[in-house]
């Protein structure tokens, strides 16, 4: 080799080094500027575009439940968009990789057994090469990186696979991150008993609730629930089969409820649920509904002892019963203390607005 070719390629190893530092200062100062997991994972994986220039590229992550592999980021000369789009666990490239927590450099895929062209078949898209990289926290594999056909090279190296491997313990980092700050702002508006909101964060799901119904017009139901006698639990079967029923009745009031309704643990043994978009008389029939859910629920003590469990349930709905959130609450709160005083088990229906 010539002094010539020497040198260029010496130039070409340094500009290739300047673009790696670049690329590790753009996404340092985003990880440390921003916890919003979808733009810092953008970032990266727009600098890692620029820096390997693939005809496509893609950021999987894994389903904790499934194990399959779903598409955060996908960006292609096709049309197709396949953000959302799920692989079955352990399928292909990306599933191998995400399943042995190995990386995978593949100059030739169809040269390969565990390439799969569906994905190919769907974005009417051709893969010759791939680069494909784990993502990985603590030895445990959240997601993958794959970049296919490089735009400078027949294919990718292992120069390539370094700097993405590093590239992607940035991104681990980023989804890790972000995880604790969801979990820990999670932690401040849930019961950490029952996992359903607080009475803080009730309120105000339940402001913006009301004053969406007032401004367009819609209907608010809330149930009001305190659950009989549950004193007794506790005095009979001690305070932690009472904590554990209370954990298994908000449960099953979360379980029992539509996406866009809200349930809360109000305090000791009360919750209250709310019903956008519902009328007093569809809450009474919910109510019903739960009461009935409840009663007929076989929950047991320690010694495997069947307790009965019911609860006195009180609706009031906007606009029929209040003018403001908190009349609302305090509404549907006496309706429940009325039946409480009487009959227990059973549902109650505020009367009318209070008078002002």
């Amino acid at each position: 080799m010539n002094e010539l070719a020497v040198a260029n390629n010496l130039e070409l190893a340094l500009k290739r080094r300047d673009a790696e530092l670049a690329t590790m200062v753009e996404i340092g100062k985003t990880l440390t500027s921003t916890l919003q997991l979808d733009e810092i994972l953008e970032v990266i994986m727009e600098q890692v575009s620029s820096l390997l220039q693939p005809k496509a590229w893609s950021l999987l992550l894994v389903d904790e439940e499934s194990g399959d592999l779903v598409f955060e980021i996908a960006v292609s000369p096709t049309d197709v968009n396949l953000k959302g789009t799920r692989l079955e666990r352990g399928a292909g490239i990306a599933g191998w990789v995400a399943e042995h927590g190995e990386p995978l450099l593949i100059p030739d895929v169809n040269k390969d057994s565990r390439f799969c062209d569906v994905i190919d078949r769907a974005a009417s898209f051709t893969t010759r090469s791939v680069i494909c990289i784990p993502v990985k926290s603590r030895e445990r594999t959240l997601g993958v990186v794959e970049l296919v056909n490089s735009l400078v090279e027949e294919s990718f190296n292992e120069a390539d696979l370094k700097i993405l491997t590093t590239i992607a313990d940035f991104a681990a980092i980023a989804i890790e991150n972000a995880k604790i700050h969801d979990e820990v702002r999670l932690l401040a508006v849930t019961d950490e008993l029952t996992g359903l909101w607080n009475a803080r964060r009730f309120n105000e799901l339940l402001e913006y609730e009301f004053e969406r119904s007032k401004r367009y017009g819609g209907e608010l139901s809330l149930i009001f629930i305190d659950l009989d006698h549950f004193k007794s639990v506790n005095d009979t079967h001690g305070h932690l089969v009472g904590s554990r029923l209370l954990s298994e009745v908000g449960r099953l009031l979360g379980r029992s409820i539509r996406k866009v309704d809200s349930a809360a643990r109000f305090g000791g043994d009360e919750f209250v649920l709310m019903f956008p978009n519902t009328s007093k008389e569809w809450g009474r029939v919910l109510a019903e509904r739960l009461c009935r859910i409840l009663r007929e629920t076989e929950f047991r003590g320690d010694n495997g002892a069947l307790l009965n469990v019911t609860g006195s349930f009180g609706v009031a709905a906007y606009p029929d019963d209040a003018d403001s959130s908190r009349e609302l609450l305090g509404m549907a709160d006496k309706a429940m203390y009325q039946v409480k005083e009487t009959s227990r088990n059973a549902v109650g229906l505020a009367v009318g607005k209070p008078c002002k």
